[in-house]
């Protein structure tokens, strides 16, 4: 379930100071002061918690059977593998007594959100930079946790699934899919189909050959880490919501962060943030083919999202390859 397309969630619906202190007791976490909806929650799935002991988050009503058993697995092989930060302990009560839902709580990390409106308006291009440049560390760092098959977290027992087929079967039949429903809610085309299908063909002999699966969040944005003043320059202080993570191929984690510089006229810090990345690699033609196909699949479910839900913000007469084009050449040349 873990690589699994979530559009919708189930609300925490009304909570109550005295659940709230039930859930404090439980953990031994001190006296409640207050609560909240966070502001950039998971899916509806979060409140801001403040007690005597510490600031923590809850996550409460699953989307799926193992939802909280994969998280906390992911973030303690994180913390165990890598330098990068993330809320632990991670704690959880699966029982239902106290909000009728079970839930997990962990400690609230410091920093804010790069898109929030206080930064929007204060950050530098320097700084700016400068969190590229650390979004491009922390990502490598995060990509360091390889493994050996290409899958998703079994939470029966902790193992990863190998994908049925091949890993590239598995992401070209979830293009296909997300392709086949966006027609639901827009026109695409037979020639969007076959540019689509041409550019997978092109890149799959790429993806064959790919052999080195690791470690991928599956939904790296600024909604999901948070940015701090550090001793030197800012950095991410701050790495959650594991909900879609998986183990495949890690410059797919690349991509949203790559489209939200491009759609902000940021191109010059899309570029950096692929340099630091990279680091000098030198398998840039099978990079361009791989990260062509990843930009594809991001932008159908993008697509399709806006659409269904009225909410395009580009030429809405705009044919669907011709959108994606403009993305796929984009990131492939930064890659020149």
């Amino acid at each position: 379930m873990t690589a699994a397309i979530i559009f919708a969630s189930n609300k925490l619906g009304v909570v109550h100071d005295d659940q709230m202190q039930l859930m404090l007791d439980k953990f031994n976490l001190g006296k409640l002061i207050s609560f909240q909806k966070t502001v950039n929650g998971a899916m509806g799935q979060t409140m801001y918690v403040s007690s005597n002991e510490g600031e923590f988050i809850l996550k409460g009503n699953p989307l799926y059977p193992g939802q909280f058993i994969e998280e906390k697995y992911f973030i303690e092989n994180i913390h165990k593998r890598t330098n990068v930060t993330v809320p632990t302990p991670y704690l959880i009560d699966d029982s239902e007594e106290i909000f009728g839902w079970s839930y997990s709580l962990m400690p609230c990390l410091q920093g804010e959100h790069m898109n929030s409106e206080h930064l929007k308006i204060t950050l530098s291009t320097a700084d700016k930079f400068k969190i590229a440049e650390s979004i491009a560390k922390t990502l490598a760092d995060l990509h360091s946790w390889k493994v050996t098959r290409f899958g998703e977290l079994d939470t029966n027992n902790l193992n990863i699934a190998a994908f049925e087929g091949s890993y590239t079967i598995w992401l070209y039949n979830r293009i296909k899919f997300w392709l086949e429903d966006a027609k639901k809610y827009s026109v695409i085309t037979d020639e969007d189909l076959r540019w689509a299908n041409l550019l997978m063909e092109d890149s799959k002999e790429a993806f064959d050959d790919f052999t080195s699966p690791s470690f991928v969040m599956g939904d790296f944005k600024p909604g999901n880490f948070l940015i701090h003043p550090g001793m030197n320059s800012w950095e991410i202080s701050g790495l959650f919501d594991f909900t879609n993570s998986y183990f495949g191929d890690p410059i797919s984690d690349l991509i949203k962060m790559i489209t939200i510089y491009l759609d902000n006229g940021e191109a010059e810090l899309a570029s950096h943030l692929l340099k630091v990345y990279f680091d000098g690699s030198e398998e840039k033609e099978a990079l361009k083919k791989r990260i062509k196909v990843h930009m594809l699949h991001q932008r159908v479910l993008d697509w399709g999202c806006a659409k269904a839900m009225n909410m395009v913000t580009w030429d809405n007469e705009l044919p669907f390859s011709h959108w994606v084009e403009s993305y796929t050449n984009s990131v492939a040349s930064l890659l020149e």
